[in-house]
């Protein structure tokens, strides 16, 4: 696959503005999804995908005007909100009345499993989340009773087999697929998790804040762990976020005039240029990337990471424990 087709452009982004059983309810209406990488989770099965190959983890975005709420719902795998633009309210509880914390650009946060959370944009301008889904299959959102209950009154139902349905052009979806019903008390009550104030800034990883370094080659160039376990093969110390997710994220910053070491990692890797210019050549093709643009390295690809005006990045590898970056030209 050459180098092109390995990169999404922000500018590029294809939308799917149905893609959730949310789509219509006021104040949920007029947000953006994004499927960059994998499946997703989207439940409209015309949702734009932009590079369909497997890496054990999925990126997906979501763009909002102010004031626009995504519902709350959970998820069955980890699921990391990175903020490129905007101002986020992150609310958790089945009604989004147990805990609340705002984000700002460059803040990531990571909430556990089976926890009921919704955001909205409380800014003043549209913002863009960058996300990171795990597993190849993250599975199906598992929505608050409400919101199924109060899209079912504006014409959307969810069957099933995950597909979305519009029951204002297609008013009987069939027997064989049934709708998806809200979940039964006792299982919420038995799964569902519960997180305060206090517990959700504890998974919270603020821009700025003091983050242990992995020591890479090349000069000009800093790595700072943001999610991840202790791993001892990079001589990484534990992230802020340290419980397993099946990848890990890194923050690299590429100072001004960084021409980096060629590399070489065994593990899938994406790159999300936060702000700055990124020059990446993978293999002997090299591309320019800016704000808000998305590219993934081979597995076992030589690259080098390049910056004119200086850049920062958040990166995504896969499993728990990558192996160290293996230097090919010499660079230690």
């Amino acid at each position: 696959m050459p180098l092109s087709h390995r990169i999404v452009r922000y500018a590029d982004l294809i939308p799917c503005r149905t893609a959730f059983i949310d789509a219509r309810t006021p104040g949920s209406d007029a947000k953006e999804n994004f499927t960059i990488i994998g499946p997703g989770v989207a439940e409209n099965p015309d949702q734009h995908v932009h590079i369909r190959e497997p890496h054990g983890f999925n990126i997906g975005g979501a763009r909002q005007p102010p004031r626009c709420v995504n519902s709350q719902h959970f998820h069955e795998t980890a699921e990391v909100f990175f903020v490129h633009s905007g101002q986020w309210a992150f609310r958790t509880g089945e009604h989004a009345d147990e805990a609340e914390v705002i984000l700002n650009p460059g803040d990531t946060i990571s909430i556990p499993v089976h926890v009921f959370r919704g955001f909205e944009n409380v800014g003043q301008e549209t913002g863009f989340l960058y996300a990171v889904l795990g597993g190849d299959d993250p599975g199906r959102v598992v929505w608050a009773p409400d919101v199924l209950e109060r899209a079912k009154g504006h014409g959307l139902v969810l069957l099933a087999s995950g597909r979305l349905v519009d029951t204002l052009r297609d008013p009987t979806p069939g027997d064989d697929d049934p709708v998806v019903q809200p979940e039964p008390r006792s299982m919420l009550d038995c799964i569902v998790r519960h997180v305060d104030t206090a517990g959700l800034e504890a998974v919270v990883v603020r821009n700025g804040a003091s983050t242990g370094h992995v020591a890479v080659p090349g000069e000009g160039v800093s790595e700072t762990v943001v999610i991840g376990t202790a791993n001892p093969a990079e001589h990484a110390p534990a992230a802020p976020l340290a419980w397993p997710h099946g990848f890990i994220c890194r923050r690299v910053r590429l100072a001004v005039g960084t021409s980096g070491a060629q590399l070489c990692r065994v593990e899938p890797e994406v790159i999300f240029v936060h702000s700055g210019d990124l020059i990446i050549e993978v293999e002997g093709e090299t591309a320019l990337l800016s704000m808000g643009d998305t590219v993934t390295v081979p597995v076992g690809a030589v690259r080098r990471l390049s910056s004119s005006g200086g850049a920062d990045l958040f990166v995504t590898r896969g499993g728990d424990a990558p192996l160290a970056v293996q230097p090919v030209d010499g660079a230690a």
